[in-house]
C-alpha cells in the first residue's frame, strides 16, 4: 500500500525558527486522533505483519523508528512481525519545490539564487524526514542538498511525548518486563531522534566519518560544506554511483561483488570494533559504488561506543567461536553493568547460555543465523533483567542490516567470518602489546586496591578490638613465630604488588614516548624502571637473609 497523499504528519504545531517543543493538550489530543485514524484504517487488533508495517510507514518517521528497533525485539512481538519491521523505509511523497525554495530561503537568509546556480526541481530522494534535490553551486560544483520537511521535528518530538505518556501510564497497571522493554525503546528514540533531526550532527558526522575513511583506498563519504549547513539543511559533495541494490549494474561495470561485500563487512567490523564510530542504517540505499570506492550516504545516525565495549564485544564474539559460556557470561554482565547477582542466578544464567552456544556455537559460520542468535542473547538479558545499552542495540540492527544487504544482493560475502578474522588480523604486535601492558596495568591496580582494602579492613578490626568493641575467641599454639612469618610474608606481598605496579606503569610510559627521553627512553619511565629493579633485588635479598635465619633457628 502507498501513500497517495500527504500525511497530515507535516503540519507544524510549533515554531520552528524556534525551535520551541511544547505542546498543548489541544494538539497533543489532535495528533492523537490522527493516530487513532491510521490504526483503524488499518485494523489495528487483527493486523498482519506487512499491514502493521503499512501502517507505521503511513504514520510518519517516528513510528518508522520506533518499527525499526521493535524489529529487533522478538522478546515484544512475534518473530515474523520483527522480520517484517526489518524491511521499513521511511519515503515518502515529494514536498512541493516552492516549499523547499522558501526552507532553503529562511535557513540561509538570502536567496537562493546568490547560493546555487540552479536547483532539480525533480528531488533525488524524497522520505518522511527530509528529502534531497541535487544543486549547482554559482562555481560549477555540483552538490546534493538535504532539506527537512518544515515542522517534522515538532511533530517527531510529539509522538514520542505522545509515547512516553502511554508507557508511562500502562507501567502504572503492569510490571511486565515486555513494558519495561518498550520504556527502553522511547527512551532510545528519543536519543535518535535528537540526533537525526538536528542536521549539523549530520555535517559533523561527514567530517568525522572521511577523517576515519582516509585510511581506506576504497572507502569514502561525501564532502560537506559546512558554510552551508544548518540544522535544517545539509549541502553536500553530489556523488554519482551504482547502488549495491542493483548488483546486475556492478557486475556489468566490471565489479566483483564478492570482493565488494568483503571488504564492506571488513570494513564494518573497523567503523564497530576499531574505531568505535559506525553507521547505524547501512542498508542498500545508503552505499553505493563509485570510482572504484564504497560511499557511505545518510550519516544523520552514527552509532558511538567507548574502548571498553569494544573490548568486550571482541571477548564475546571469540567466546561464543570457543564455545566459552564462562567467559561469554563474564562479558554480558560486564557490558549491562549488572549489579551482583545471587549464586542461583548466576548458574540459571550460565545454564541459558550454555544453550545458546550449544545452539550455535557449533554450526558453521556461513550458516550462522546473526539476528536469532542476537535476538537470543537480548531475549536472555530482558528474562534477567539485564539491560541492554541503546547503542548495542543499534550495533544489532545495523549487524542485522548487513546481513539482509548479503544475503540479497552479496550472497558470496560471509559475514561473521570476515568479522572473525578481522578481529584475529587487526591489531598489530605492538598494538597487542600495548593492549595487554594497559589490561595488566588494570588488574595490577585493581588487586593493588583490593590489598589495600584488606589491610584498612585489619587495621579497623584492630582498633574494634583494642576498644573492646570486637570480641573473639582464639588459640593459637606457637604463635609468636608463626605471625613473624605472617608479617614478613605481607611486607613482601605489598612490595611486590608495588614493584608490578611501577614496572607496568613504567611500560606504559615507554609506549606513550612520554618527553623528555633519554637513549630514547622516557626519564620517568626509567627512574620507575630503576626503582622497580632495586625494590625486586631488595625483596629477593630479604628472602634469602629470612630463610637463612629460620634454618638457622630450626637447627638450634
Amino acid at each position: 500500500m502507498t501513500n497517495t497523499k500527504q500525511p497530515l504528519l507535516f503540519r507544524a504545531q510549533t515554531s520552528e525558527a524556534q525551535g520551541v517543543q511544547r505542546f498543548t493538550r489541544k494538539s497533543k489530543m489532535r495528533r492523537l486522533r490522527e493516530i487513532l485514524s491510521v490504526a483503524r484504517r488499518y485494523d489495528a487488533l487483527h493486523m498482519t505483519p506487512v499491514s502493521m508495517r503499512h501502517m507505521f510507514e503511513d504514520l510518519g518517521p517516528s513510528f518508522v523508528k520506533a518499527g525499526q528497533i521493535l524489529s529487533m525485539r522478538s522478546e515484544i512481538l512475534p518473530q515474523e512481525y520483527c522480520d517484517e519491521l526489518s524491511k521499513l523505509r521511511a519515503d515518502a511523497d515529494p514536498m512541493p519545490f516552492a516549499t523547499v525554495i522558501s526552507t532553503l530561503n529562511r535557513e540561509f537568509g538570502k536567496p537562493v539564487h546568490e547560493i546555487f546556480r540552479e536547483i532539480d526541481s525533480t528531488p533525488l530522494g524524497s522520505a518522511s524526514l527530509a528529502q534531497v534535490h541535487k544543486a549547482t553551486l554559482l562555481d560549477g560544483t555540483q552538490v546534493a542538498v538535504k532539506v527537512q520537511r518544515p515542522g517534522v521535528r515538532e511533530t517527531m518530538a510529539q509522538d514520542i511525548d505522545i509515547m512516553k505518556s502511554i508507557v508511562k501510564h500502562i507501567k502504572r497497571f503492569s510490571h511486565n518486563t515486555q513494558i519495561v522493554d518498550l520504556d527502553g525503546m522511547v527512551r532510545e528514540l528519543w536519543d535518535s531522534f535528537r540526533e537525526e533531526t538536528d542536521f549539523m550532527n549530520e555535517a559533523q558526522n561527514l567530517l568525522d566519518f572521511r577523517a576515519f575513511s582516509d585510511k581506506y583506498a576504497y572507502l569514502s563519504c561525501p564532502k560537506p560544506y559546512m558554510d552551508l549547513c544548518t540544522p535544517h539543511v545539509v549541502t553536500m559533495d553530489y556523488i554519482e554511483g551504482i547502488s549495491i541494490a542493483h548488483p546486475e549494474q556492478l557486475t556489468a561495470a566490471g565489479y566483483d561483488l564478492s570482493e565488494i561485500g568483503t571488504k564492506l563487512v571488513d570494513n564494518y567490523a573497523a567503523q564497530v570494533l576499531d574505531a568505535g564510530f559506525f553507521h547505524a542504517d547501512p542498508h542498500p540505499g545508503n552505499i553505493i559504488i563509485a570510482d572504484g570506492k564504497i560511499i557511505f550516504i545518510d550519516l544523520g545516525l552514527m552509532g558511538r561506543i567507548s574502548t571498553k565495549v569494544r573490548n568486550l564485544l571482541k571477548d564475546m564474539i571469540f567466546a561464543v567461536a570457543a564455545r566459552d559460556s564462562h567467559k561469554l557470561m563474564d562479558g554480558l554482565l560486564r557490558l549491562t553493568d549488572a549489579k551482583r547477582m545471587s549464586p542461583a542466578q548466576t548458574s540459571s544464567l550460565l545454564e541459558q547460555l550454555d544453550r545458546i552456544i550449544s545452539e550455535y556455537g557449533t554450526v558453521d559460520l556461513q550458516d550462522l543465523d546473526v539476528a536469532e542468535f542476537i535476538n537470543s542473547l537480548i531475549r536472555l538479558c530482558t528474562r534477567f533483567n539485564l539491560e541492554v545499552p541503546g547503542n548495542i542495540t543499534m550495533i544489532a540492527r545495523g549487524l542485522v542490516t548487513l546481513e539482509g544487504v548479503l544475503d540479497e544482493f552479496l550472497p558470496d560475502a560471509n559475514m561473521i567470518g570476515i568479522i572473525k578474522d578481522h578481529i584475529a588480523n587487526s591489531a598489530s604486535a605492538k598494538q597487542t602489546i600495548k593492549t595487554e601492558v594497559t589490561s595488566l596495568g588494570t588488574e595490577g591496580l585493581h588487586a593493588l586496591h583490593s590489598t589495600l582494602a584488606l589491610l584498612s579492613e585489619a587495621n579497623e578490626a584492630t582498633h574494634m578490638l583494642t576498644r573492646g568493641e570486637l570480641k573473639a575467641n582464639m588459640e593459637l599454639v606457637g604463635s609468636e613465630g608463626t605471625i613473624r612469618q605472617l608479617s614478613s610474608m605481607v611486607d613482601r606481598l605489598t612490595m611486590a604488588l608495588i614493584v608490578v605496579g611501577l614496572y607496568i606503569g613504567s611500560s606504559i610510559v615507554y609506549y606513550a614516548g612520554i618527553k623528555p627521553l633519554v637513549f630514547g627512553i622516557p626519564i620517568i619511565g626509567l627512574m620507575g624502571y630503576v626503582v622497580a629493579f632495586i625494590l625486586s633485588v631488595w625483596i629477593v635479598i630479604d628472602i634469602f637473609v629470612q630463610s637463612y635465619k629460620l634454618r638457622k633457628s630450626s637447627d638450634n
